[in-house]
């Protein structure tokens, strides 16, 4: 969601900056939107996808339960484990192939995924085009002059909730994470403007 309002606030407040036409300001917003959100769902289907053959193919290519026990305590230790955490972890799996395989693969970042590509995907293209919209409404009702300032209000609004709700999730400092997140947010809208303004000068 904080990718597709940020990019579309860019994007939007680029244009914005060169027209007081608000059919051009909505054009280019909604096809940005668009083309946004489906290219994140296509990652994001693609990122599942290659997540669970990657599971797959180490599964197939997992060593004998002796070979991953052996292996088990450098690994363990690379992962942040200390030696004596990593030997108590290693004696108390070694006897249990299931286990010793088990951990193997999720130190090797490739433990099973039950996620469904679709449904992943079809949830990414929800959020991002839900999240892109925001700045683009007030271009529907209002005119640019207004717009433009009911969009960046309702945009920074939208920030400060996914700073916040990045805050909980990461279990952060919600007042940086917040500054962090609007920052990003006004950066992008900055370097569209300054990007549009100068090519509007160049070819005047």
């Amino acid at each position: 969601m904080e990718d597709g309002t940020v990019s579309i606030f860019g994007l939007i407040f680029g244009v914005a900056a060169t027209t007081s036409n608000s059919k051009t300001v909505l054009i280019a917003g909604a096809s940005g939107a668009v083309a946004a959100a489906v290219s994140m769902m296509a990652g994001a289907y693609l990122d599942i996808e290659t997540t669970r053959d990657k599971a797959k193919a180490a599964r197939l290519a997992a060593p004998s339960a002796a070979e991953a026990a052996a292996s088990l305590p450098p690994r363990l230790a690379k992962a942040g484990l200390s030696e004596r955490q990593a030997d108590a972890l290693t004696v108390a799996v070694k006897n249990n192939p299931e286990a010793v395989g088990g951990l193997w693969l999720a130190l090797d970042g490739a433990a099973d995924t039950q996620s469904n590509p679709m449904e992943q995907a079809l949830w990414m293209l929800f959020a991002d085009f839900l999240a892109a919209a925001v700045p683009i409404v007030p271009f529907v009702i209002f005119a640019v002059a207004q717009a433009r300032i009911v969009s960046a209000a309702v945009t920074i609004l939208l920030l400060i909730g996914l700073g916040i709700g990045r805050a909980r999730v990461a279990e952060r400092d919600p007042a940086r994470t917040i500054f962090e997140t609007v920052s990003i947010g006004v950066a992008a809208a900055l370097a569209g403007v300054g990007i549009s303004v100068l090519i509007d000068r160049l070819f005047a």
